[in-house]
């Protein structure tokens, strides 16, 4: 197979989960999302032959993700940039307005978590593997399985009281 080949088969596979990311990562903001979204494949496309295999691609993939995603706030708080507050469009209209406001309210939760743990929640919610993600973030299965019941035990408080 060539890099060519391999590079689409990679794009077509992981494009709309590393762009899920970027979105929850930066409030549901699009366009800051798919900016990322297309450095993230640039890097792909750069490094895709320094690839190993020591790691799955799709390990790989996070790691490029989180580091850049990290990268963007980085650069925007340094920057002082004023950011829109604006929320993930997750609501479906089968939801009860209840149920929406809830949505909501988790999402400016996890708005609120630290860096490294906004990351793991939002993986975990696209479904991602504690092994996976253990070895994105570089921490064991078992330190991570804690972390997450304690995240998930702050942002129970948060949409409860509506803050951390």
């Amino acid at each position: 197979m060539s890099t060519k080949e391999q590079f689409n088969n990679i794009y077509n596979s992981h494009y709309p989960k590393v762009f899920r990311l970027c979105k929850g990562y930066f409030c549901g903001d699009t366009a800051l999302a798919s900016d990322a979204t297309q450095e993230i494949f640039i890097k792909i496309w750069e490094k895709l032959d320094t690839f190993r295999n020591e790691s799955s691609v799709s390990t790989w993939i996070y790691r490029i993700t989180v580091n850049t995603c990290l990268l963007y706030l980085r650069k925007s708080s340094s920057k002082k940039e004023i950011r829109t507050h604006i929320q993930p469009q997750v609501v479906s209209e089968s939801y009860s307005n209840e149920k929406e406001e809830q949505l909501q309210q988790m999402y400016q939760c996890i708005q609120k978590l630290e860096e490294t743990n906004k990351m793991i929640i939002l993986m975990t919610l696209d479904s991602v593997g504690y092994p996976e993600i253990a070895e994105v973030i570089g921490i064991t299965e078992e330190a991570l399985r804690v972390r997450i019941h304690r995240i998930k035990k702050s942002l129970t408080q948060c949409v409860q009281n509506e803050n951390i």
